[in-house]
Formats: C-alpha cells, structure tokens, sequence
C-alpha cells in the first residue's frame, strides 16, 4: 500500500517511478530483498518540490549531488535516484549528468544482474540480459567488462563477491572477463582499505570462497588488497571445507591464509580492520597449533582452562573461533553451552577461618583456585574449605 500512495505522487507529475538493481535481482530469485531502490526520470529539484508541496518528509543525505532523494513515508525510508550517465569516472568516484533515458542508467551498472528495472505493475525492463543471466546463474558484466571496471576497480571485488552468490559451480567465468580482472588488477591499489574489506568479508562468508581467493592469487589481485603473497593455500583450502556450517567471522576464514603475525599487521595497515578483528587474527594465528583438544573423557578442557586463566574479556568468543578454525562441530557446540564457572571461595570466607594477613589469603586463595582447576571446576565451597584445612 505504501508502494502506491508513492507511486500516485510521481504518476501525477507524469515522471517513471521503477524498482531498480539488487532489490529487482532479489526479487527476481524469489528472495525478499533488505532495501528497495527507486529510481526516477524526476530529478531532485522536481522531487524535493513534489515531496514537499505533498508534505512528505525528506532525510538529509549527502546524496542529492549523485541524484538521489530520501523522503520518509509510513515509517520507511525510499531512496530514490534520478537516471543518470557517468560524464567522468576515475576509477573510484563518478561526475553524472542526469537522464531520462532508462538504458543509459542501465549501461553504467556493474552487472547484468544488476541492471534491471521493475516497473511497480509487474513490467521487468531489462537491456542487457540479466534476468537470462539471472536464470542461468552467470556473472557479466555490462557491455565491456575492462570499461566498467575502469569505471570503479571495486568492481572486481564485486564481480567476485555475486559470483559467490548466484553461481552454481566454481570456475564458470568468460576467459575475457578474467582477462580483463588481471589487466587492470593494479587499479584496487587506489581504492581504500575500509572499501575493500567490507566486500571481502561477504567473499570470505559466501560460496566458493576457496576458488576464488585462488583467483585472486592467479589474476595478481591478492598483493593489493592486502593478502600476504605466499598465502597458505592448502591451510586455506582444508579450514575453508570444515568450516562452512559453523558461521565462522570473516576474519577467522582469512586467518587460515596466514603464517605469522605479521601477515595480519599487514592486512590492517591495507584494510584499517577494526581493533577485534585484528585480535581474532592475532590470536588464531598463535593458538591454533598448540591449543587443541585433549585426549581422553574430557576433550574441551584445554579450552576451558585457558578461558579460566585468561584476564582478558571476550576469551570465550574467541576460543568459540578457534574451534571454528580447527573444525571442531560437536565441541564447539559443547562450548558454546558451556558457562563459564565462578570460583567459589572468597577472602571473606578466609577470614572467618582465621587467615588474617592479605598476603596468606592471597596464596591460600591461589592454591585453592588450583585444587579447584584439577577437580574440572566440580568442587564446591565446603570441599574446598576442608581441603584447605588440609593444606
């Protein structure tokens, strides 16, 4: 419904209203897209004039330069942007004019996927193929990959990350198009890290994750994105198949390609990761060879001593990663069930058994915390205030 009180005020003014890009790629896959995007033959002057003579309430965004307006309604924000035509584009950023001309817009979208219309009566407006491609689950781009991608180089992070979405098998690419990714890999050199990484971690949690980071390795992308040149393949290839259905974090996926702390020095001084990702890196990349699964009835325990020695917050959510990495379902279900325990005696308790000097309590407190580590945390407040009788 509140598609069509929309759709009156434009009809009214006889501008085009559509459905336009991923929302129309979504619903076309039968998937419920996250945002819809509309775009206009209105341009913003008319639609910030429309809207507001309409009493419709418009966002300030910084958008309106590039063509497009917010305007809230019933509680929702529309974005809607006017047709526009790249009049300059170097590699990162585009000058536009706008346009009437719904093929024009259609052209300077990255891939046929993402170049369709859908008019709000049902009519699919498609130049290029895409609902085809769509069908076929083929990634393209539209008209010459080498232009578009010269357009903007994220592009090719972007053909990477659809590919994992829609593509049915690995290795389903037009030579010309991987042609085209290597011969102008150089330009992700100039895009910045925070771009870069937001669509690497959708790669790294999409399919075939491990076909195409190889490809990234082949068609030369890897050094400027941030990934250490002698990346560990065959470490990556063996996490990336035991950890598909443990929702793993982009980072600990990545991880797995590298040796040494300082290949995730690196990737941060590439991508500006945040300070927890960094972390995460840090600490897989030191624990994941030394800290494993104990032999015998209680297998988690290595896990869980560490957590109880360690003075750090959030041990348990990267101990979770960690068994994650080293492919561990059924533990990681026991850990993630697992609270962590608090330890029972207090120097209170102490006191009213008569040690009196700070520091005995704080030596009979720590052999205590030992008893109490050996017993697999099971011994309770009596238990261990006899056994100190006994110390």
């Amino acid at each position: 419904m509140v598609f069509l009180s929309f759709l009156e005020l434009f009809e009214k003014k006889n501008y085009e209203l559509r459905i336009a890009g991923g929302a129309v790629r979504d619903l076309l896959s039968g998937m419920t897209p996250q945002d819809i995007d509309f775009a206009t033959t209105a341009t913003p002057a008319e639609m910030k004039e429309m809207f507001t003579s309409a009493g419709v309430r418009l966002i300030n965004n910084k958008g309106e330069k590039h063509g497009t307006i917010t305007a809230r309604l019933h509680e929702q924000n529309f974005e809607i942007t006017t047709l526009r035509i790249d009049v300059v584009t170097d590699g990162r950023h585009a000058e536009v004019e706008f346009t009437t001309d719904w093929e024009k817009d259609a052209e300077r979208r990255d891939l046929t996927v993402n170049s369709m219309f859908l008019g709000l009566d049902g009519m699919l407006y498609d130049f290029f193929n895409g609902y085809e491609d769509l069908k076929n689950k083929k990634i393209r781009f539209v008209g010459k990959a080498s232009e578009r991608i010269q357009e903007d180089y994220l592009r090719i992070l972007r053909y990477f990350r659809f590919y994992g979405r829609i593509a049915e098998k690995p290795g389903g690419h037009e030579p010309s198009t991987l042609q085209a990714i290597k011969e102008n890999a150089k330009g992700l050199a100039g895009i910045s890290g925070e771009r870069i990484w937001v669509e690497l971690k959708k790669i790294l949690l999409g399919n075939h994750v491990n076909h195409l980071v190889r490809l990234m390795y082949e068609l030369d992308i890897a050094q400027y994105i941030g990934l250490p040149l002698d990346g560990n393949l065959e470490e990556f290839d063996r996490v990336t198949k035991s950890i598909q259905n443990l929702c793993p974090k982009p980072m600990t996926v990545l991880t797995s390609l590298f040796k040494v702390k300082d290949d995730v020095t690196n990737l941060d001084l590439r991508l500006k990761i945040s300070k927890e990702e960094k972390n995460l890196g840090l600490f897989l990349v030191k624990h994941r060879q030394e800290l494993t699964k104990a032999t015998g009835p209680e297998p988690l325990r290595p896990y869980q001593d560490f957590i109880m020695d360690s003075r750090e917050a959030n041990t348990n959510a990267k101990i979770c990663e960690l068994l994650k990495y080293q492919g561990e379902e059924h533990l990681l279900r026991e850990m993630q069930q697992w609270t962590v325990p608090s330890f029972p005696v207090s120097g209170h308790d102490l006191r009213k058994m008569g040690v009196s000097s700070g520091k005995d309590i704080g030596t009979a407190l720590q052999q205590l915390r030992d008893e109490w580590k050996k017993s697999g945390y099971h011994m309770d407040k009596e238990e261990l205030l006899s056994c100190l009788k006994k110390l």
